[in-house]
């Protein structure tokens, strides 16, 4: 049926190049969801360029709002980036977990065989 083929567990160094690896992405996933969020703010809610800067990074880490929107384009930006924005956090945080509970399943594999 399937065959399983028995790996060792990765090298210390290994599994850090892999978390580095991960945070990395995690950063370039934010700095993009970042940059969309303050250009959306800026253009639909007409929020000058640090407001929009702020307001984003208050949605994007789950703060909340700062700046209070009055436009109905911007409302209507500022809900779909919230939800947005919180789809975006909880895949960062798996993303950066992955590797570290890759290698716990992976080690807790080995003790059972």
């Amino acid at each position: 049926m399937y065959e399983h083929r028995k790996q060792p567990l990765a090298s210390k160094a290994t599994f850090y190049q892999r978390i580095v690896r991960n945070i990395l992405i995690a950063l370039l996933v934010m700095a993009v969801c970042l940059a969309i969020g303050v250009t959306g703010y800026h253009y639909t809610a007409g929020i000058p360029w640090l407001d929009a800067l702020h307001n984003a990074a208050m949605i994007l880490s789950g703060m909340g709002p700062v700046v209070e929107i009055t436009t109905v384009g911007g409302k209507w930006f500022s809900a779909a980036y919230a939800l947005f924005s919180g789809v975006v956090f909880i895949t960062n945080v798996g993303v950066i977990l992955a590797p570290a509970v890759h290698r716990l399943f992976h080690r807790l594999h080995l003790e059972d065989e």
